[in-house]
């Protein structure tokens, strides 16, 4: 990749992924300007020359979701006017994500809404990782990479050298294929889905249990996780089912909430998540959490796509 062509803007939400993924790119971070005024109103400037550039721009949308998505809209729109060539959104973390149909009338599918600004605003690519629901690339009219961090999450596992049987669980019907992917590249290990009804936005009843966990090692495979009220029911039923040991993984620690209160007093032997969000202080304080990082994979993809070349080799990147 030609370095000199090629800037990286860090907006507000997570500025030390941006620092690693420069590291592992030998490059400096681009400057640019984010302010808040008193009034709300975000001004987003960059501070060098980006004319004939391919620009990327790093933000997770996540909390407060609405206003990291404005800078990421008025950086695309100033990057655009001031002649970018090409302009990337390396978006680790969609927001929105969860709002991908109608599941009632009247409901608006805001992520189709995000998707129609960030093409408005003049992106000519998206970089996501592990998005709520695959399908919300067909909501993009330009290139979108929905990379995933299964294969970390993964080698993570496997270097724990477990010695009793290991069950990968999914949370919920929907998340069966990533359980399935995570088992994949777990030797020897098999899955369990839990049947759970939502009744309201992150409350969820835990129904029941497909599959064995008798005297196994449970991993549970989320996304996302936001509350954990949903994981904690299904951590206290696999218990019941007999687990030996419960622990968790997800991409998006949100953690919003009680979240790491209540993982702190569960059973839970330990959560692992990715830095696609940055920890409060209080969850880097929680020694249940664990993170690990996803700046090697996207200084990856932003190099293939710099050099035109496939960025699904990425998928099986930590498979060793």
């Amino acid at each position: 990749m030609k370095r000199e062509d090629t800037v990286i803007f860090a907006l507000s939400s997570n500025v030390e992924l941006a620092d690693e993924i420069c590291e592992h790119l030998n490059l400096d971070r681009g400057k640019i300007d984010v302010k808040h005024f008193a009034d709300g109103e975000i001004l987003v400037e960059p501070l060098e020359s980006v004319r004939g550039k391919s620009v990327f721009i790093i933000q997770s949308t996540c909390s407060p979701v609405s206003e990291t998505y404005m800078e990421v809209l008025i950086a695309l729109d100033a990057c655009r006017r001031a002649s970018a060539d090409e302009i990337t959104v390396v978006m680790p973390y969609y927001g929105y994500a969860r709002q991908d149909r109608k599941a009632r009338a009247r409901q608006p599918i805001s992520s189709k809404l995000m998707a129609n600004l960030l093409t408005t605003a003049g992106a000519d690519r998206v970089v996501m990782i592990d998005l709520h629901a695959p399908q919300i690339q067909g909501f993009f009219d330009i290139p979108t990479d929905d990379l995933t961090a299964v294969s970390m999450i993964g080698q993570y596992y496997r270097n724990k050298n477990f010695e009793d049987e290991i069950v990968i669980v999914s949370p919920d019907h929907g998340g069966a294929t990533r359980a399935r992917k995570l088992s994949d590249v777990i030797p020897g290990s098999t899955i369990a889905i839990i049947d759970k009804r939502r009744t309201k936005p992150n409350v969820a009843e835990a129904m029941n249990l497909i599959g064995d966990v008798d005297g196994k090692i449970a991993i549970v495979i989320d996304d996302m996780v936001d509350t954990a009220g949903s994981l904690m029911g299904g951590i206290d039923m696999l218990y019941d089912k007999g687990a030996k040991e419960v622990y968790a993984a997800c991409t998006h620690g949100i953690l919003s909430g009680p979240a790491v209160e209540r993982i702190a007093s569960s059973s839970l032997k330990e959560l692992l998540v990715t830095n696609t969000i940055p920890l409060k202080e209080e969850a880097r304080q929680e020694p249940k959490i664990k993170q690990i990082s996803v700046g090697y994979m996207l200084a990856k993809a932003i190099e293939a796509i710099e050099t035109h070349k496939p960025v699904s080799t990425l998928f099986d990147l930590f498979n060793d």
